[in-house]
């Protein structure tokens, strides 16, 4: 696989020495950008010009990412400029406040925000570039924006968002709480959200205007029920969870897809352990699927192209507990046989791989890559961070980024002056 490596993979400087993967892309309607840790400054940086080189070359128009609606949606109406969005770029950030605060409250994410807001006022296209969040965490937020919008817009549905959100009261915001009441004594809010979600479904066509007023129901409905599910199985079943987490995301997803259309083309940030198809790992022996798996199932396989991403050493931001402050962390060399270690004994410098039909046979073999998570502790790396892969089959390309750094948060309490 040494051999392999040095034989088909290519090194890179600039953005543009990625043009060859650009071309491979070809007319794909799915590009997933994957990531080997949230808070690695390189891996945010070329994600972001390889999505402006998508949206400028190839037409894409819609950046979906492991965030959550609400406050993703606040970056949507400020790049948009729909609705009553904040006009200071910095404000637009406030409601990234949920742990881990980093993954989107960061220098690098500004800067792309930016870019997209000036792009959408200087484009003729119909459909602006929109920024929508994927995850299922946001139950809370998301039955406070339903209410917030039935009680603005006296539409019918209050009762049924009301009856939801009564239900799910007693548990004062507390995720663990409903899970443990859920999970064991089958104390839960089923019955209430699913009945949100139809009236919501039923009458969607209401919603209609210019402010996507009817797709932010819809989604935030979805929340409500799916992550009512997250929640009540997490106790229980940590690959049941994770199943409907990651079909969350691509619900929510198609949602999108469907409301901009049949000239929607996503482009889909996340962790590789989400966009990576994962029945070319060991979580296919779990039981798990993942959001990479189902966008392939579910769509013909030129129109899917997933880019993995990962490095050899350098610096990450995580935390050494959920939900603790984060800290700069120092990544040790990757284990020795790992993916990681091949790529870097193969170049030792930034590399780009392209996997096809000419060369897949070659990567065929399983073999350790590293996922660093928001929770990190490099001393047990070698026990819980490597995940056995077949390369060639996970991904459809790879960006390899030798030394790296740790992103750029943005302190929340500063966005406010």
């Amino acid at each position: 696989m040494l051999e392999a490596i040095k034989k088909h993979a290519r090194p890179f400087d600039t953005i543009h020495d990625l043009d060859p993967l650009i071309q491979a892309i070809g007319d794909a309607k799915y590009v997933l950008l994957g990531e080997s840790s949230h808070g690695t400054s390189e891996f945010y940086t070329i994600r972001a010009e390889l999505t402006k080189k998508l949206i400028k070359e190839k037409g894409f128009n819609v950046i979906a990412v492991e965030g959550d609606w609400p406050s993703c949606q606040r970056i949507n109406t400020y790049i948009k400029n729909i609705g009553s969005p904040h006009q200071d770029l910095r404000l637009a950030f406030e409601e990234f406040n949920r742990w881990p605060t980093w993954m989107w409250a960061n220098e690098e994410i500004m800067e792309l925000v930016s870019w997209l807001r000036n792009y959408n006022q200087k484009t003729k296209r119909k459909n602006k570039v929109g920024f929508y969040g994927l995850d299922v965490y946001s139950l809370w937020e998301s039955m406070d924006e339903i209410i917030k919008y039935f009680e603005r817009t006296g539409n019918s549905g209050l009762k049924q968002a009301r009856n939801a959100f009564t239900c799910f009261e007693p548990y004062n915001r507390n995720n663990e709480s409903y899970a443990v009441s859920a999970g064991y004594l089958s104390e839960n809010c089923i019955k209430e959200a699913l009945a949100l979600l139809s009236t919501i479904q039923k009458n969607k066509w209401k919603y209609d205007d210019d402010e996507e007023s009817s797709l932010n129901m819809e989604v935030n409905a979805l929340v409500t029920v799916n992550a009512e599910e997250y929640y009540r199985t997490m106790v229980s079943s940590d690959s049941k969870s994770w199943n409907v987490r990651d079909t969350h995301m691509v619900e929510a997803l198609n949602a999108v897809m469907k409301y901009y259309g049949d000239d929607a083309k996503v482009i889909i940030w996340e962790h590789n352990t989400h966009v990576g198809d994962a029945r070319a790992t060991d979580m296919k022996d779990a039981g798990m699927v993942n959001v990479g798996q189902l966008i392939r199932e579910q769509n013909d396989p030129e129109d899917v192209y997933i880019v993995g991403f990962g490095t050899h050493r350098g610096t990450v931001i995580a935390s050494t507990e959920w939900g603790v402050d984060f800290r700069v962390t120092d990544v040790p060399h990757a284990q020795p046989g790992s993916w990681e270690d091949l790529m870097h004994r193969a170049e030792g410098k930034n590399q780009y791989l392209l996997f096809n039909e000419n060369n897949r046979e070659e990567f065929i073999k399983t073999i350790g890559h590293r996922a660093i998570g928001v929770v990190y502790r490099p001393e047990y790396e070698r026990y819980g961070n490597y995940v056995p892969s077949i390369m060639s089959e996970r991904y459809d390309g790879f960006i390899f980024v030798d030394k790296t750094h740790a992103l750029h948060p943005f302190l929340l309490e500063s966005l406010v002056k």
